[in-house]
């Protein structure tokens, strides 16, 4: 997702909200393409930054009056495959910036509404709703993660597996027990809050280690009492 136009280039929490919202995936409504491609031999991440208002006073759909700063926010930046981000700007004229908007808008209720992210009733079904994601990342780190032997050998194709599960597996899964557990506060009780906002830091941190560029592998662990989050056992 690298963009390197000056002050107007998002930092790295702006694409890394926006990696988040698109859940890997284009936010074109008619395309929806996945932003991770697997070959025989890599995961390639195909995702790209495009501008509502162009990052330049020539470029498509362009706002002379906004400041560098302004055009490398949030509020202007879409995340699309290759093909997309071409045919916007090559036709600029038949994809204006409330267009672009809409995509973006719709796309992010869309995902909420895959993600599940509505409010149960009780703590049991909002427990129900994250047990499968949960479950899933815990084999694949049980199975591939970090931990395994082969850390003392970062080259080897279980580290390979590992990060291309990470980017298509376990982020996009992190993405929906958040959705869920901020749509069901209601129904934390005591320390499960505190055990949320550790989940979110660790959300953020993985995110940030394995999509940012540059980044370090310090991070906030997986916390543990996320493994009883909803739970009926759990004191209040």
């Amino acid at each position: 997702m690298s963009c390197y136009r000056g002050k107007a280039s998002p930092d790295q929490h702006t694409k890394l909200r926006l990696f988040a919202d698109s859940a890997g995936f284009c936010q074109h409504p008619s395309c929806q393409r996945s932003l991770f491609v697997e070959t025989d031999s890599r995961n390639l991440h195909i995702a790209e930054m495009a501008h509502v208002f162009a990052a330049n006073d020539n470029g498509p759909r362009a706002e002379v009056e906004l400041t560098e700063e302004e055009r490398g926010a949030y509020e202007n930046l879409i995340l699309l495959c290759p093909l997309c981000h071409t045919i916007i700007d090559k036709a600029p004229e038949d994809f204006p910036d409330i267009l672009l908007v809409e995509w973006k808008r719709r796309h992010v209720e869309r995902i909420a509404a895959v993600f599940g992210a509505v409010k149960y009733e009780s703590r049991r079904a909002a427990r129900e709703a994250i047990e499968p994601p949960l479950a899933e990342n815990w084999v694949i780190f049980d199975e591939y993660g970090p931990e395994n032997e082969y850390r003392f050998d970062p080259e080897s194709e279980l580290a390979q597996v590992w990060q291309r599960r990470v980017r298509s597996r376990i982020l996009p899964n992190n993405r929906k027990v958040l959705a869920i557990l901020d749509a069901n506060r209601c129904h934390l009780r005591g320390q499960e809050l505190t055990t949320l906002e550790q989940f979110r830091q660790h959300v953020d941190d993985m995110e940030a280690r394995h999509l940012g560029e540059g980044l370090t592998t310090v991070g906030r662990r997986f916390p543990d009492r996320m493994q009883a989050i909803l739970a009926e056992s759990t004191n209040a």
